[in-house]
């Protein structure tokens, strides 16, 4: 007996987060449920409004919806978990009321979450054998940092170790970077003490319980 599949959508803060998609699809799996997110090209619609209801509605456009999840991901940033949090299921809600909301938060940002793995940092910057100290805040404080992003470009630089054009390299590619270091996310390694990550363990396990409930 073939095992059900769930279509969901997949929406993004920008291209070097879709990663994220294949992290959430796997936590689904893990759990028991087969979910497989779509995620939609922006671009051929030209110019998308930013707000969460807009790219729901696009996005749902795009894939022809509806679908059983709507997950979104959307930084912290200064408004706080709590707010994003209204704003995600309440935009989803007005737009798809037949889906589950899955909102994947980072405190403050998505770079937070990556610089958990200090290996995985001095591997992308390309000097894994790098001695330098990075300068990583402990994971007690880890989501009190208030700009993760900048950090993680100071750090990746630092791994590097490099000066001129290879230093001028390197920060020219901190979006590629960004990229591997979410590919490399070890689920379940310290990211688990991270209040965002456990929270989104949570809306994921609530997700199917009434997902599962419903079909």
């Amino acid at each position: 007996m073939s095992r059900q599949v769930y279509s969901g959508l997949f929406v993004c803060e920008g291209t070097s987060d879709l990663p994220l998609a294949e992290i959430v699809e796997t936590l689904f799996i893990e759990r028991g449920m087969d979910v497989r997110l779509s995620k939609p090209d922006y671009a051929l619609l030209g110019k998308v409004p930013k707000d969460v209801e807009s790219r729901v509605r696009a996005g749902l456009d795009l894939v022809d919806g509806p679908v059983d999840v709507v997950v979104v991901h959307r930084d912290a940033d200064g408004a706080g978990p709590e707010h994003r949090r209204n704003e995600i299921v309440g935009a989803t809600t007005s737009v798809a009321a037949r889906a589950v909301a899955v909102p994947v938060i980072p405190v403050r940002m998505t770079e937070a979450w990556l610089l958990l793995d200090e290996d995985a940092i001095r591997r992308v910057a390309g000097n894994p054998k790098g001695r330098k100290d990075l300068g990583l805040p402990s994971r007690r404080r880890l989501e009190s940092v208030a700009d993760p992003k900048l950090l993680l470009q100071q750090c990746l630089l630092t791994a590097a170790d490099s000066t001129g054009r290879r230093r001028e390299q390197v920060a020219k590619r901190f979006n590629e970077h960004r990229r591997q270091l979410l590919q490399r996310l070890d689920c379940s390694g310290p990211i688990n003490e991270l209040p965002s990550w456990s929270q989104l363990i949570k809306d994921i396990e609530s997700a199917i319980e009434v997902v599962l409930s419903t079909s």
